[in-house]
C-alpha cells in the first residue's frame, strides 16, 4: 500500500483526500519508483477544478523526483537505486508510483531532489519559451508575467543569462524585489499599473518582441498592446481562467502579431525531446546562472493547505510536497 492525495470529485482544495492504494510491480517498460520530493504547478489547481479533465477518481499532481526501486521487463537504461525525477505525468501525489521508464530522467549528483521536483516541469517550461517557441536573443526586451513564481523566477533568471532586458509583472511590492533578484531589470505591479503604458515607456515606444503571458483571459489583450510590429503572444496559462474567443483581425490592426498557446505537454512527448530539454536545464542550473528557489514546504497530506496558498497568490518560486 502506499498514501496518495487523491480527488473523488471536481473542486476547490478541500476536495483532496488523502488515500491508501495498492501497490503493485512494474511491467514491461515501466519502474517502480519510491518519490522523495513532489512540485506543486498551477496546472494541479486545472485539473482539481476541472478545467483540465481527468476521470475520477484521480491522484493529482505531475511532478516528482524519487529512487528507482524495482525494473519491469525491458528497463535497460535505469537501474535500482537510481535517482531520477520527471515532469507532466499525472499521479504524482504519492509516496510511491508506477511509471513508465522512458518518462525519467537521471539526475546528476549536484542536483539534489527536493531542487529537482521544484524544477522540472517549471524549468523545462522555461527552456521551451526561451529556446524554442521564441529564441531570445542577446539585446531582447522581453516581458514576462508571475515574476517571482515557479515558472517566472527560473525564466527571468535564464533570460538574463541570454542577455535579455527582463521586464517583469508582479503582485506585491515584496515579489518586485525577488523579481529583481531573479533578474528583472523593470518591475511593472499588475494591480497599480498600466501595463502596456509602462511596457512603453521601458522601451522609448517601441513594445517588446515577446510577451510570456500564464495569467489567461484577464492580461490578455494588455499583452497585446504590449508588442510592437511582428511581436510574438505567448500564452502558455490560465491562472484567471481560459482566454475569451476573440476577434483574430485584432493580431492584424495590433501589428501583424503572432499568437501562440504551447504545451510542455508536445515539447517532450519524445524521450529525445524530454532528454534534450533536461540536459539544457541541468546545464544552466549547474553552472550557477539559474538558482531554484524552493521557498515552501509541506508534507503529502497538507496539499490542500499548499493548493489555497498557491492559488492565492501567496507563494514565491517552489512549492514541494514530502511523502
Amino acid at each position: 500500500m502506499t498514501k496518495v492525495i487523491r480527488i473523488h470529485q471536481h473542486g476547490g482544495p478541500d476536495a483532496l483526500q488523502l488515500d491508501e492504494l495498492g501497490m503493485g510491480e512494474p511491467g514491461p517498460g515501466e519502474v517502480r519508483l519510491r518519490q522523495t520530493a513532489i512540485g506543486l504547478n498551477y496546472i494541479d489547481v486545472y485539473f482539481r477544478t476541472g478545467l483540465y479533465p481527468c476521470e475520477l477518481p484521480a491522484v493529482l499532481g505531475m511532478e516528482a523526483a524519487g529512487v528507482v526501486e524495482a525494473l519491469g521487463a525491458g528497463v535497460s537504461d535505469l537501474k535500482v537505486g537510481d535517482r531520477v525525477a520527471y515532469p507532466m505525468t499525472l499521479g504524482a501525489y504519492a509516496a510511491q508510483r508506477i511509471i513508465a521508464a522512458d518518462r525519467l530522467v537521471a539526475l546528476p549528483d549536484n542536483i539534489g531532489d527536493q531542487q529537482a521536483a521544484g524544477m522540472m516541469l517549471k524549468g523545462l517550461t522555461a527552456q521551451y519559451l526561451l529556446r524554442r517557441t521564441y529564441k531570445v536573443q542577446p539585446g531582447d526586451t522581453i516581458l514576462v508575467y508571475a515574476a517571482a513564481g515557479g515558472v517566472g523566477s527560473i525564466l527571468c533568471q535564464w533570460a538574463k543569462a541570454l542577455g535579455a532586458t527582463v521586464i517583469g509583472c508582479v503582485g506585491s511590492e515584496a515579489k518586485a524585489v525577488l523579481a529583481k533578484e531573479n533578474g528583472c531589470e523593470h518591475t511593472i505591479l499588475y494591480s497599480t499599473e498600466n501595463i502596456p503604458e509602462r511596457v512603453r515607456q521601458i522601451t522609448g515606444g517601441e513594445g517588446v518582441p515577446v510577451v510570456y503571458d500564464s495569467i489567461g483571459d484577464a492580461t490578455f489583450e494588455d499583452s497585446l498592446n504590449c508588442l510592437r510590429p511582428f511581436g510574438t503572444m505567448v500564452s502558455f496559462g490560465n491562472a484567471t481562467g481560459a482566454v475569451s474567443p476573440f476577434n483574430i483581425g485584432l493580431l492584424a490592426a495590433k501589428g501583424s502579431l503572432f499568437l501562440t498557446r504551447p504545451t510542455l505537454a508536445t515539447h517532450i512527448a519524445t524521450p529525445a525531446l524530454l532528454q534534450e530539454g533536461a540536459r539544457d536545464l541541468f546545464d544552466i542550473v549547474g553552472s550557477g546562472k539559474v538558482a531554484i528557489a524552493v521557498n515552501q514546504v509541506h508534507s503529502l497530506a497538507d496539499a490542500s493547505v499548499a493548493h489555497a496558498e498557491l492559488e492565492a497568490r501567496a507563494t514565491t518560486g517552489s512549492t514541494i510536497l514530502l511523502p
